[in-house]
């Protein structure tokens, strides 16, 4: 069988990204998120320092930076460059084996593969905030202005980029609301989806 590959799509603050590294966690497989600005610097030979610099003058540390701009750069010939070669890294990467990758438009870079499952996690705003205060220890207001800016930052970029809103249903297997499901079960939900469309293993039932 072919590697198979997950990609996931998120709002800020709906915690996508922990769902997906718990995800990655249960299936055994890699998990692809800064590793692919780190490799696109490598392979662009940008220094990994001028990233550094850049989440380190952020306000919120590194996710501000990350999250926002997810190439590490808002200026668009460098944005337009650096996809350029991040695509063919996300192409490599679900070629050599099985992985989770987060963002980056990586939805529509792998839609057409057969053995791929493409997921979207959102939350209402309401919960997006609290998440923001409880894990990744913003102020209320802080959590606003991130909110806001790098939800607008991402729909921009994604549009740009895959020429589709990351919300699009249409280019989705599964789309999930994380505010109504603990953070795990929501996690072996995807790895009993994986399971049944890759049959990589029997998982007659919803483990938690």
């Amino acid at each position: 069988m072919a590697n198979y590959t997950i990609t996931i799509q998120r709002e800020f603050g709906s915690m996508g990204r922990t769902i997906a590294r718990k995800v990655a966690d249960r299936l055994g497989i890699k998990f692809y998120d800064r590793d692919i600005v780190e490799k696109v610097s490598s392979m662009l030979n940008l220094p990994v320092s001028t990233v550094s610099n850049e989440e380190e003058n952020a306000k919120y540390g590194l996710i501000p930076f990350i999250r926002k701009f997810p190439l590490g750069t808002d200026d668009e010939y460098m944005q337009d460059m650096i996809f350029s070669v991040q695509r063919d890294v996300i192409l490599d990467l679900a070629k050599k084996e099985n992985c989770i990758i987060v963002g980056r438009c990586s939805d529509a870079i792998l839609e057409k593969k057969p053995d791929n499952l493409n997921i979207y996690i959102y939350a209402p705003y309401k919960k997006r905030l609290e998440n923001c205060v409880n894990y990744l220890e913003m102020t209320p207001q802080e959590a606003k202005h991130m909110i806001a800016s790098v939800d607008k930052a991402r729909i921009a970029y994604h549009k740009k980029y895959a020429g589709f809103l990351p919300s699009d249903e249409k280019h989705h297997d599964l789309m999930i609301n994380s505010a109504i499901m603990d953070l795990d079960y929501i996690a072996e939900m995807i790895v009993f989806a994986a399971e049944k469309k890759f049959n990589i293993s029997e998982h007659p039932e919803i483990r938690i």
